[in-house]
């Protein structure tokens, strides 16, 4: 598996982030549907760079 970078961590960062700004967008336009999904898109995402963030730091 790719190796732990900064890079790589902040590009998911940035991925939760815009995730979540999209879901107010979709919610300022009514469409729940998608709001609800980019909202746990948000999650899966946060999810999974805690997940890379904890297998880095038990492996050092």
């Amino acid at each position: 598996m790719m190796k732990y970078t900064p890079v790589r961590m902040a590009f998911l960062a940035f991925l939760v982030i815009f995730s979540f700004i999209l879901c107010a967008f979709a919610l300022g336009q009514e469409v729940f549907w998608l709001a609800g999904a980019l909202f746990l898109l948000g999650f899966v995402f946060m999810g999974y760079g805690l997940k890379l963030k904890r297998s880095a730091t038990q492996s050092a």
